[in-house]
């Protein structure tokens, strides 16, 4: 997830990055965004190219994980593998 938005209001956008780059860092490509500060939290990710990097390898950190099994996206991951 890289971080964006003003100080005390983040919103962020989840992306594909290498492991070995900063939070902030260079990344890949951009798969969908996520607001915490709407009630309730905005969530939206683009569910092919989730499961295509997913299909490719891609480990998602802890909260990007929540975030893909909130929408049913790692439950089809998981039937296609």
């Amino acid at each position: 997830m890289r971080r964006m938005g003003k100080k005390k209001k983040p919103s962020y956008r989840v992306v594909v990055a290498d492991s070995r780059s900063p939070r902030d860092g260079a990344f890949i490509e951009t798969i969908g965004h996520y607001n915490p500060l709407t009630d309730p939290p905005t969530i939206l990710i683009d569910e092919e190219k989730a499961l295509k990097w997913l299909r490719q390898g891609a480990q998602p950190t802890e909260r990007v994980l929540a975030l893909l099994s909130k929408l049913g996206i790692m439950d089809k991951f998981k039937a296609i593998s």
